[in-house]
């Protein structure tokens, strides 16, 4: 059995030299995205990756006690393609490697972006798109995406990540997009821990769909 009180999240962010106009909302909103963090039930640890046309992981498997502050320094293009598929094969092996009572009942992969595809040399989004579903429905990790001026909903897709977990944001609404997100993914921890504590055979619950109220009020 999986540890059912142990979550961990992957956030991948985009650091693209677009980000610079929002580089304070962004660190801002991440701040406020991991303390909401602190406020769900059970254990989370934190795996911190950004890409421009490199990637690179800030921190991995860190307890929320001691995820440091944000520093984004925006740079170069987006290869977004690369930068997910360097995420979820890596994660997937270091889960792997676990003894079974030592891996997360719980799997969340956020990733954020301002822009589009424009740098990825080895993944395509067909190929991203099936190794997002193979995870999502071998080993239900828990994918979202959230899009800064475009059409979330259909990139999402393309990438494999449910309409119901994709939301376009505005430039201007980067930290309640976070804020919004971080509530959400509290809140399915905490119902999935009630979950695993009751012993239901029914599928643990996954993240909340986005509201059309909400779609308004981050796209304003």
């Amino acid at each position: 059995m999986t540890r059912a009180d142990l979550t961990h999240l992957y956030f991948l962010l985009d650091r693209s030299g677009s980000m610079q106009s929002i580089k304070t909302d962004t660190e801002g909103g991440f701040a406020a995205f991991i303390d909401e963090q602190r406020k769900g039930t059970g254990e989370c640890r934190v795996t911190l990756a950004q890409f421009d046309n490199e990637y690179d992981v800030v921190y991995s498997g860190r307890p929320l006690a001691d995820v440091p502050a944000l520093d984004l320094q925006p740079r170069g293009s987006t290869a977004l393609l690369d930068a997910m598929g360097r995420l979820i094969t890596s994660a997937g092996k270091d889960l792997a490697a676990l003894a079974e009572n030592e891996r997360p009942g719980t799997v969340i992969v956020a990733v954020m972006t301002d822009g589009h595809e424009n740098a990825s040399q080895e993944w395509t989004h067909p190929a991203i798109k099936a190794l997002v579903e193979q995870q999502t429905k071998d080993f239900a990790w828990q994918f979202m995406y959230m899009g800064a001026d475009q059409d979330a909903v259909e990139v999402g897709m393309s990438l494999g990540v449910a309409a119901a977990a994709s939301v376009t944001y505005g430039r201007g609404k980067t930290r309640e997009a976070m804020t919004m997100n971080g509530d959400k993914l509290r809140r399915m921890r905490s119902a999935r821990a009630a979950h695993f504590a009751s012993g239901s055979a029914a599928p643990a619950p996954m993240m909340e769909a986005y509201s059309d109220e909400e779609r308004a009020e981050l796209a304003e």
